[in-house]
């Protein structure tokens, strides 16, 4: 079924007009060359028209259970010198990995005789045995047994230490009132009084010895359950364990030196030590492999979304979009080594040739206008920076110039700390949100309403940085209110007020389903790109922080 002529596709119309690429595409930020779009378009095609497996994309209507996907296309040049493409999704579609005409898995972990399968079914059944232990009533029964004896513990002790405190308490008037007694009988009650708090202390010593004695016995009674019970967490666990190092062994990745690695070895080095879940199953490692395995040369690859997007991220149907971060580029970093590949664009200094014009300063602060893509502060491969023009044009600033932030897309003003105690008082402006910011952005769609509120809680995506997600689980509070300006030529400019700075805070509120459900025009992120993002901080305002007198800014938008 997958034989490489079976998955290799020939172009359906002709690309004698086209021109081959010169090296292959870099996977991680990109635009598709036409050779890939031309793939991709044909692919779409076959996606509208075949019958023979279904699968809700979210596209006729059904929104309920829909689930959307990405599909790739690997354009080739077979071992006859034949061009053609290569298609692929990532995980499975109709659920399954074997589609007619899609490239398999790397490795085939759903296979009937997959080890994967019967480690599986053996993982099940201790999770079967656990659970049952675990809803036995016994263990609930005893479980509440030492919660109630530990809660009676607690009250009853309380109780007695309230009890000694206020016989303290009256003992301390005695004490006072027997200073006009006799000597003799003032001794005497002295005596008195020191015995009760000693006998109050033994019986709060052996109120603990007896509650401690009771908790003890049901502990043990639980001890005794969990002790049937946790033998089997730690084989499951220890299975587990042992199923996951088996499917890494697996999934072997050949590049173009005919040089394997499998997952464990790729993702050895990372952050988090070991490949996240799915690693391995999506479209362009499976694309390249299969390639490779059959001897064919990469040319261009594409990948787009197709259907409903999902619920935290922010997919277009037909866009397109590089490969993720965080499960990828491990995998692909290795598997093209041997290739000759584009350049890494984000490699390249944006700011070159660009100047940041200072509009305000003083010997505190200055107010600056940042150009669209141009760094804030230095990232990890380009010092170039609003920071580091700042330092050579304050050089004797005792401040840290750098209060907040803009995206290295996003054009517009800054507020600079240029002393020390300047800062102080901006940071604190931020930080109790008086400073008042205003952005003006292009929207790629036509708004029906006039304006309104966001409020999407925001958090990174740990598989695909610097991408944000929606999350209402884990993600920080994030608003934002809008307001049209104009609606024109399927466009409409709104002003953007930020209640909070999170990452991509506007970007992903505009662009996300639950928010203006339209990108910023030129989002190369989160839409799609264009000459640039069209998001502009125009408005800044704020109070001088030696003088505190209130200070507006405002620069309009060069689209």
């Amino acid at each position: 079924m997958h034989t490489p002529e079976h998955c290799f596709t020939p172009f359906k119309s002709s690309i004698d007009e086209y021109s081959l690429p010169e090296r292959f595409t870099y996977p991680f930020y990109y635009t598709p060359h036409p050779l890939g779009l031309l793939a991709a378009t044909e692919l779409q095609g076959h996606l509208c028209t075949q019958s023979e497996w279904q699968h809700n994309f979210g596209l006729e209507g059904e929104v309920e259970g829909a689930i959307g996907k990405m599909f790739g296309v690997l354009v080739v040049k077979n071992s006859q010198g034949d061009i053609g493409y290569l298609s692929a999704f990532s995980g499975k579609v109709a659920d399954q990995n074997l589609l007619p005409g899609f490239v398999p898995p790397v490795f085939d972990m759903l296979a009937q005789d997959s080890f994967f399968h019967a480690g599986q079914d053996e993982i099940n059944q201790l999770s079967h045995q656990i659970n049952a232990l675990e809803a036995a009533p016994e263990l609930a029964s005893v479980r509440l047994t030492l919660q109630e004896v530990t809660q009676a513990a607690d009250d009853a002790l309380k109780a007695h230490r309230s009890y000694m405190v206020e016989g303290r308490k009256a003992r301390k008037v005695k004490r006072a009132e027997a200073a006009e007694l006799p000597d003799e009988e003032r001794q005497a009650l002295k005596q008195q009084l020191s015995q009760a708090s000693v006998i109050e202390k033994l019986q709060l010593r052996d109120l603990k010895l007896s509650w401690e004695a009771r908790i003890a016995a049901a502990q043990s009674e639980l001890n005794g359950l969990n002790d049937k019970i946790n033998p089997l967490k730690q084989a499951r666990k220890a299975l587990s364990a042992g199923l996951q190092q088996q499917l890494f062994d697996q999934y072997q990745f050949l590049n173009a030196n005919g040089k394997e690695k499998n997952l464990g070895e790729l993702f050895a080095k990372t952050t988090q030590g070991v490949p996240p879940a799915a690693a391995g199953e999506c479209a362009a490692p499976k694309l390249l492999q299969y390639a490779f395995k059959n001897g064919m040369t990469p040319l261009a690859l594409a990948e787009f979304w197709w259907g409903l997007p999902p619920k935290s991220s922010i997919r277009q149907h037909k866009n397109y979009y590089p490969a993720c971060q965080g499960k990828c580029h491990p995998i692909l970093t290795h598997m093209l080594e041997g290739l000759e590949v584009d350049d890494n664009p984000l490699l390249k200094n944006p700011a070159e040739g660009k100047a940041v014009d200072i509009l305000y300063q003083d010997e505190d602060m200055a107010v600056v206008h940042k150009p669209a893509e141009f760094l804030s502060v230095p990232g990890k491969t380009i010092e170039d920076s609003v920071y580091l023009r700042m330092k050579q044009t304050f050089p004797d600033a005792t401040g840290p110039l750098i209060v907040h932030r803009l995206d290295m897309s996003t054009s517009g003003l800054m507020v600079i700390a240029i002393s020390k105690r300047a800062n102080k008082s901006l940071q604190k402006q931020f930080i109790q949100r008086t400073v008042e910011k205003r952005y003006v952005a292009l929207i790629d769609g036509v708004l029906e309403e006039n304006e309104g509120r966001i409020a999407l809680p925001m958090r990174g995506d740990l598989d695909d940085r610097p991408r944000q997600l929606i999350c209402f689980e884990h993600g920080k509070p994030a608003e934002t209110t809008w307001q049209v300006i104009e609606r024109k030529n399927n466009q409409t400019k709104v002003y953007l007020s930020p209640k909070t700075g999170r990452t991509h805070q506007l970007r992903v509120h505009c662009a996300h389903a639950l928010g203006l459900h339209m990108p910023i025009v030129g989002d190369d992120l989160y839409g799609k790109t264009a000459n640039r993002l069209h998001l502009h901080a125009e408005l800044l305002i704020l109070d001088h922080p030696i003088t505190h007198e209130r200070m507006t800014f405002q620069v309009e938008a060069e689209f």
